[in-house]
């Protein structure tokens, strides 16, 4: 037997399975290290589709730094302390910088979250900013965009002078790719703004997703291709998109323009974080990768989702994730009030909620597969949504002993199982970083 540790929250539970029945489906990580301080550095001055970050930032400016929230696993904390830094080496007064978290209609991050997302050193040093959808009073109307999506956006993005994008590279359901133009939105729009984007994603005449909506997918993607118009209106003046490991080092940077930065990783992304499959079958074993992958229901219904590519109808899915944040909304179960999904769809087309979207599409995976949810949700909740709760993967596979051959995704939401699949690539420099400032001479002026 061969035995392979899954993430779950912050820890991992253990599978021992037979090889000549389960394919392990995973990247190669064998050229992937985390990267040190001066190679990401590096990035920052041999970028992509706009001049280095010194040149572009200088004393006067006011900065704003876009970061995620707990939701993401960014590398937010070694990426903000450099940006920080190099900025102030740039000119920049630290007093002229802050961070804004973007929670899009998430919850606020706790002070805990923002030294971990920080470094108590930064969070402690540098002024941060909350994000609050619904709050009319902190956002400003950009007007309509051609397609009649009301933007509303938190005031910051144009109250500084300057913003900077902060981000990881991953796949998302129906906006193609994480990362990037979302920051702004769904990061920093109003509620009403976010809600008529992700509503491009369903075609509420055929009860199913719009044509060009998909994993993976920018060109041509409804969801994206607003998104995108959106952030044109703010013009963010750098970008920072990272890619990182199970651990949640950053392992590559995308730096540069918004736009250009993000699609050149995304490129580089889909080449390497998907596989082909000759068939699908019929179990999956699907991980989320553990914490924060798995913090609450909605994110971990991500890894479901790459999961459902590698099933064959009618088959089995087994979902490990902790969600030790719980569902992700208090008012999430109220969609599974529905008989089917093709009556969800009907209530979306008349009273649409983004995570009601969300339960949408899970939905449609329990009414395709059986699915086990290996979690620390209450029972009650779990069968709500259709699924069937299990404490571990033992107790699971006791009730699948006649199982037929089947596949492990370790890090669910990070790999695209493809039938068949066409691939890119993406090439990124080096350079110098930091030759001439201390971090004796940083320390002294943050703390001013």
């Amino acid at each position: 037997m061969t035995e392979i540790q899954l993430g779950y929250g912050r820890g991992t539970q253990t599978f021992s399975f037979d090889a000549s029945r389960f394919q392990v489906l995973e990247t190669n990580p064998a050229n992937e290290k985390p990267l040190t301080d001066v190679e990401i550095g590096a990035a920052f001055s041999d970028t992509i589709g706009s001049p280095p970050l010194d040149e572009l930032f200088s004393a006067g400016d006011t900065v704003l730094i876009v970061v995620s929230d707990a939701t993401r696993a960014t590398g937010s904390a070694q990426i903000t302390n450099l940006l920080v830094r190099r900025l102030i080496q740039a000119g920049v007064a630290p007093s002229d910088i802050a961070i804004i978290f973007a929670t899009g209609i998430h919850r606020r991050v706790t002070d805990e979250e923002k030294s971990e997302l920080l470094t108590p050193f930064i969070a402690q040093r540098v002024r941060t900013l909350n994000h609050d959808a619904d709050d009319s009073t902190a956002l400003v109307s950009l007007g309509v965009t051609d397609r009649g999506t009301p933007v509303e956006v938190n005031r910051a993005l144009k109250d500084f002078s300057r913003v900077i994008l902060t981000s990881a590279i991953g796949f998302h359901y129906f906006a193609g790719f994480n990362g990037g133009r979302k920051s702004i939105c769904p990061g920093l729009a109003a509620a009403r703004t976010i809600e008529a984007t992700h509503m491009l994603a369903l075609d509420f005449e055929t009860g199913g997703r719009r044509a060009g909506v998909d994993t993976g997918k920018l060109d041509g993607n409804p969801v994206n291709e607003e998104c995108e118009r959106i952030a044109t209106l703010i013009e963010p003046h750098f970008s920072v998109n990272t890619v990182v490991d199970s651990r949640g080092r950053v392992v590559h940077v995308y730096a540069g323009h918004w736009r250009a930065a993000h699609r050149a990783g995304c490129e580089a992304y889909l080449a390497t974080h998907s596989v082909d499959i000759a068939e699908r079958r019929d179990l999956v074993i699907v991980s989320c990768g553990g914490s924060p992958w798995d913090i609450n229901l909605i994110q971990a219904h991500k890894a479901l989702e790459m999961a459902a590519q590698a099933t064959n109808e009618g088959g089995t899915i087994v979902l490990l994730a902790e969600c030790g944040d719980g569902l992700g909304r208090a008012d999430f179960l109220k969609w599974f009030a529905e008989n089917d999904s093709r009556a969800l769809a009907a209530r979306l087309r008349d009273s649409y909620e983004v995570n009601g979207q969300t339960a949408w599409s899970l939905l449609t995976k329990t009414e395709r597969f059986r699915v086990f949810l290996i979690s620390e949700l209450p029972h009650e909740q779990v069968r709500s949504m259709r699924m069937i709760p299990a404490h571990s993967l033992n107790e699971v596979m006791n009730q699948l002993e006649n199982a037929a051959n089947g596949f492990i995704l370790p890090r669910g939401a990070a790999l695209l199982p493809l039938v068949k699949t066409d691939r890119g690539s993406s090439q990124s420099g080096s350079g110098p970083f930091l030759s001439c400032w201390s971090i004796e001479d940083i320390v002294a002026l943050l703390d001013k």
